[in-house]
C-alpha cells in the first residue's frame, strides 16, 4: 500500500503537494538561469545563431527543394560563378552551392548532436563510477581513460572509421567513442567533491546504496557540468565529422559542410581558384562551432559564476 505525500502550505499559506512545489522550484530555476544567460552578449550571438541554423536544417526541404541534390537533374553548368540564379555558385556536376550548404547543415548537426551525446553519456558514467567506487575499480577506469586521452583522437577516429562500414552511425560511433576521456577525468573530479559533502554521509548512514547515492545525490549535482561540457563538444565533434569527410571517411551517399570540402578538392576548385566551392562550408563549419563554444562558455559562466567569463 503506497501512500501519498502530504501537502505542504507555503509562506503564502497557500497549500501545496510537494511534487508541485518541486515543479514550481524547477521553473524558478529556469527563469533565473535565463535572467543570467541574457547577460551575456556572446551566449545570446551563439544561441540565435543556433537557432538560425536549425530552422535552416529543419526546413531544408522547403526552401530549397527535395531533388536539389541530385545529380541527373542538376539545374546549371559545372562551376559556375556566383549569380543571380545561384548565389554561391555550382558544383563539378551543376548542383546549386546554396542548396547543398543547407542540405549538409542537417547532417552537420544531426552528427555533432549525437555524437556529443554518446561522448558525454560514457564519459559521465565512467566519471561518476571512478569517482564513487575507490579501490582496483577506479585505478582501472582511470588508467584506460589515461590511455584514451593521451592517444590523438583523430587517429582513433580514423583508424575506426576504417575498418567499419562508411555511414553516418559509423562517423557518430568513432567520435563518441574516442572523445569521452576529458568529460570523464571532469565529472570524476566533480564526484569526489560532491561526495566530500555531509549529506552523502547522512544517505549512507540511512542505507543508502552505491546505485541510489550515484543516481539521486550524485548525477543531479554534476549535470550542470555535463551540460556545459556537452555544448563545448558539440563544436569539436562537428569539426571531427568535417575532418572525417574532408579525408574520405564520410558517407558518400549524404551531403555534409566536410563532404562538400572533399568534393571540391577532388574537382580542384583550389588549384582552379573557384572560392565560392571552398570557402561556404569552411565559414559554416567555423560559424556553428563558434556558436556552440560562445553557447558553453555563457552556460558554464552562468553555472559557475566564479570562472568570471567576460560578457
Amino acid at each position: 500500500m503506497t501512500t501519498e505525500p502530504l501537502p505542504v502550505q507555503n509562506e503564502a499559506g497557500v497549500t501545496k503537494t510537494p511534487r508541485a512545489l518541486a515543479r514550481a522550484r524547477k521553473r524558478q530555476s529556469l527563469a533565473r538561469f535565463w535572467r543570467e544567460y541574457r547577460t551575456h552578449r556572446g551566449g545570446l550571438w551563439g544561441l540565435a545563431g543556433l537557432v538560425l541554423i536549425a530552422l535552416i536544417a529543419v526546413f531544408a526541404p522547403t526552401l530549397v527543394g527535395a531533388d536539389s541534390q541530385s545529380v541527373t537533374d542538376a539545374p546549371g553548368g559545372a562551376l559556375e560563378s556566383p549569380s543571380g540564379e545561384f548565389p554561391l555558385g555550382t558544383d563539378q556536376f551543376g548542383r546549386s552551392v546554396l542548396a547543398l550548404l543547407v542540405w549538409g547543415a542537417r547532417v552537420s548537426l544531426t552528427v555533432g548532436l549525437l555524437a556529443a551525446f554518446l561522448c558525454v553519456a560514457i564519459g559521465t558514467v565512467v566519471g561518476i563510477v571512478a569517482g564513487h567506487f575507490h579501490g582496483w575499480y577506479s585505478t582501472v577506469l582511470m588508467r584506460v581513460t589515461d590511455w584514451f586521452l593521451v592517444m590523438p583522437t583523430l587517429v582513433l577516429a580514423i583508424a575506426l572509421a576504417t575498418v567499419m562500414d562508411r555511414s553516418i552511425w559509423t562517423v557518430i560511433l568513432a567520435i563518441g567513442v574516442t572523445t569521452w576521456p576529458t568529460t570523464a577525468r571532469l565529472v570524476r573530479a566533480q564526484t569526489l567533491a560532491v561526495e566530500s559533502r555531509p549529506y552523502i554521509e547522512r544517505a549512507r548512514a540511512l542505507g543508502g546504496g552505491h546505485g541510489h547515492i550515484m543516481a539521486r545525490h550524485v548525477l543531479p549535482n554534476v549535470m550542470p557540468l555535463v551540460l556545459a561540457q556537452t555544448t563545448l563538444v558539440i563544436s569539436s565533434a562537428i569539426l571531427t565529422e568535417a575532418t572525417l569527410a574532408f579525408l574520405g571517411l564520410g558517407d558518400p551517399t549524404i551531403t555534409s559542410w566536410g563532404g562538400m570540402l572533399q568534393d571540391a578538392r577532388e574537382a580542384g576548385a583550389v588549384s582552379a581558384g573557384d572560392w565560392w566551392y571552398l570557402a561556404p562550408p569552411g565559414i559554416a563549419i567555423a560559424l556553428v562551432a563558434l556558436s556552440f563554444t560562445l553557447c558553453g562558455r555563457a552556460i558554464e559562466s552562468v553555472l559557475n559564476p566564479k570562472l568570471g567569463v567576460a560578457r
